[in-house]
């Protein structure tokens, strides 16, 4: 459901009416009308600016010298785009990178960018992303990926919601209040980055570095990188699972066997390793590992009934992703399991021949890739530890004469906050607003790091405010935002900025 502009004002003003704060009731409340009308009025506008910055093919996952001048190009762009907003914008030189094959490539710098700095305010700092996942036309894609293609409302087109249409949303708002000719009501920073899709590189030391500076005299934090759980219902985040990766190599020799000269008198690679893989998950779902469940944080009568409000329509979830099958058949058995419970998945097998038509080798060396959703509060050290012990176990019964070996690439902690916190409050009343009802409160079972980070670093409130609808495909050959969304979250972001500064 959706509020018509006048409602939103009065709603507003009625809210602030009752509960005071530094303004007086009408002058937000007309102050809002003018800001809903004028990002309204300026949409085509503004979809315009979301096109120019998907053409930029910002890829950061695949290390080739003209994705990273791509990178370079985006950045200058965002950075330009807030220098005539105002803004102190300081793109910070992170060097190089060094590749496993010896090539070194530059690391696109970070933005960090200031508007304002009246101590009398808040000051909200933004973090997004700029660089996108890998796209091309014959991966399956309908339309090009880097021509935002507009069809029934939906805006298709790579990083058009993951992230470079939330960014833009958070600069639509404030460009709005600079329009009308409006003071900010918010101090606003910007932390902008184009290697989040390749692990962050060199961010968590620059907020380290930056915690005394930049970042001193920031309040809240905001991160819009994530999806909502409905197409039409706005969510508010509060927490992210964790994730340990792990390879498993097992190796007889470096070189491959002819199946018809070496089949049958040696143990193979592949067959331990399926052996291997298989005993880690069984069919429903449940994690084999010895011990895996013992810290998973115990479920609270509060939380159950937090499931039990969350709207989500169970076909329409199962149709939307085109699965025929969920393993779980409530609502509250698939949102806990995709949120509060650990989850292990199998990535792949490297080494292995995975190419077209017969071919009769016998791999002689290949390796295994699969990870661990972690919830709070399982602890990755000992998660790593019964990996390993439960791999080792289940490959000395085999009696292999080849070599195994087990490693964790990656450790991401979960990150979980608290929902009662003044600023998720604050985003609350704005969403309720904006779209006339209350956010569903829900977790994301995947990873977002930077949360955690922050929380940690510079020890302010964290929230996570999406702006994207369940199906709007990141990463997939589908991505889109729809019009409604990228619009309607730019004058979410406006009544946030003023929902905030009640607070102060």
């Amino acid at each position: 459901p959706h509020v018509t502009h006048s409602q939103a004002s009065s709603v507003l003003a009625l809210l602030l009416l009752l509960e005071g704060g530094m303004f007086s009731a009408s002058r937000p409340a007309e102050l809002l009308e003018k800001v809903f009308q004028h990002i309204h009025d300026h949409q085509d506008e503004f979809v315009q600016t979301l096109k120019e910055w998907v053409a930029i093919e910002s890829d950061s996952v695949q290390p080739l010298p003209r994705f990273r001048q791509e990178l370079f190009r985006m950045m200058a762009l965002a950075a330009d785009k807030l220098r005539r907003l105002g803004a102190s914008v300081d793109s910070v030189d992170l060097g190089s990178q060094q590749l496993p094959d010896g090539q070194s490539l530059p690391i696109p710098p970070i933005i960090l960018a200031e508007l304002g700095n009246d101590p009398k305010k808040a000051t909200v700092c933004f973090y997004g992303h700029l660089d996108v996942q890998p796209a091309a036309r014959e991966d399956g894609w309908l339309t090009d990926p880097y021509t935002l293609t507009e069809v029934d409302g939906k805006l298709y087109g790579r990083g058009a919601t993951d992230n470079k249409g939330p960014v833009l949303a958070w600069i639509n708002a404030v460009s709005t209040f600079q329009a009308l000719e409006q003071d900010l009501p918010v101090n606003v920073k910007f932390i902008l980055e184009g290697m989040e899709e390749a692990g962050s590189i060199a961010l968590e030391e620059l907020v380290e570095k930056e915690k005394n500076r930049f970042f001193s005299n920031v309040d809240y934090v905001v991160i819009s990188d994530n999806l909502w759980l409905s197409r039409k219902k706005p969510a508010l985040t509060y927490g992210t699972r964790g994730n340990s990766y792990f390879m498993v190599e097992v190796k007889c020799r470096d070189q491959d066997f002819h199946s018809g000269t070496f089949g049958g008198i040696l143990n193979e690679p592949m067959a331990d390793l399926v052996a291997l893989l298989g005993s880690l998950v069984d069919a429903s779902g449940r994690i084999l590992i010895p011990g895996i469940y013992d810290h998973v944080a115990p479920l609270t009568e509060k939380e159950k009934n937090m499931y039990k409000s969350i709207d989500l329509d169970v076909e329409e979830y199962k149709n939307s992703s085109q699965v025929k099958k969920f393993l779980f058949d409530t609502k509250e058995e698939i949102l806990m399991h995709l949120w509060r419970y650990p989850s292990l998945s199998i990535h792949g097998i490297e080494g292995a021949f995975d190419g077209s038509g017969a071919k009769t080798v016998i791999p002689g060396r290949v390796v295994g890739k699969f990870s661990i959703r972690l919830v709070p509060h399982m602890n990755m050290s000992v998660v790593e530890k019964q990996v390993k012990r439960h791999l080792e176990d289940v490959f000395s019964k085999r009696n292999s004469s080849n070599e195994m070996a087990v490693s964790m690439v990656l450790g991401l902690y979960p990150w979980i906050a608290n929902i009662n916190d003044s600023q998720y409050l604050a985003a609350r009343r704005a969403i309720r607003t904006v779209f006339g009802t209350e956010p569903d409160m829900i977790r994301d079972g995947s990873t977002i790091p930077i949360a955690r980070l922050f929380r940690e670093i510079i020890c302010k409130s964290v929230m996570m405010l999406p702006l994207g609808a369940v199906d709007d495909g990141e990463h997939s050959q589908k991505e889109k935002i729809n019009r409604w969304n990228y619009i309607e979250g730019s004058k979410l972001f406006a009544a946030y900025f003023l929902e905030i500064a009640k607070l102060h």
